[in-house]
């Protein structure tokens, strides 16, 4: 499986590329961030993470894209912006019908790292580790978009097989029809 994963931003929005399956050594194909300037209008911000994102699918043809699932702040502001990155991302996908899928901060530290509450320099450390990679990615955009790619390699099997025995046991279901009474008026 190759997985593109993302982490919104307005300023930085890190994009990392990792293949492979669960169970097996995984493997990064690129990774980097698409920057704006925080001094320019919003439109030609996201017009900009639009083109870098899109210029990452061209190149990695990824299967499925994993974005992080924009969480309240206090800050109005950065919850904003990340949600206006976010959906730009959702929507490249969607327009090549990649699917797509969230996962929370916590979702992601705690695959990566085992506690849900990691800061970002043990996040950047176990993403070198399962990547074999000589350093952390840089900034820490980066390395977080390697995470959300990792987790959801790991997660998916076990996601599917929650989802398939959910359809199973719904069709298994004998549909009750209660019969309509006519009340006259």
């Amino acid at each position: 499986m190759r997985v593109l994963g993302v982490d919104p931003g307005l300023t930085r929005c890190g994009v990392g590329v990792v293949e492979g399956v669960a169970g097996r050594p995984l493997t990064m194909l690129g990774v980097g961030v698409v920057r704006t300037a925080a001094d320019a209008d919003l439109g030609p911000r996201l017009v900009a993470i639009e083109q870098g994102v899109e210029a990452w699918l061209d190149e990695y043809r990824p299967e499925l894209v994993a974005v992080e699932r924009v969480f309240s702040q206090h800050n109005v502001r950065t919850v904003m912006g990340t949600a206006q990155a976010s959906a730009v991302a959702m929507l490249c996908a969607a327009r090549r019908g990649i699917p797509v899928a969230l996962h929370t901060p916590s979702e992601v530290k705690a695959a990566v790292t085992g506690s849900g509450r990691a800061d970002k320099a043990q996040v950047g450390a176990m993403v070198t580790r399962l990547l074999r990679l000589a350093a952390p990615p840089k900034p820490a955009d980066a390395a977080d978009a390697l995470a959300l790619a990792i987790c959801h390699i790991w997660r998916a099997p076990a996601v599917n097989r929650l989802q398939q025995a959910h359809a199973a046991a719904k069709a298994s279901r004998p549909t009750s029809h209660v019969p309509v009474r006519k009340v006259p008026r």
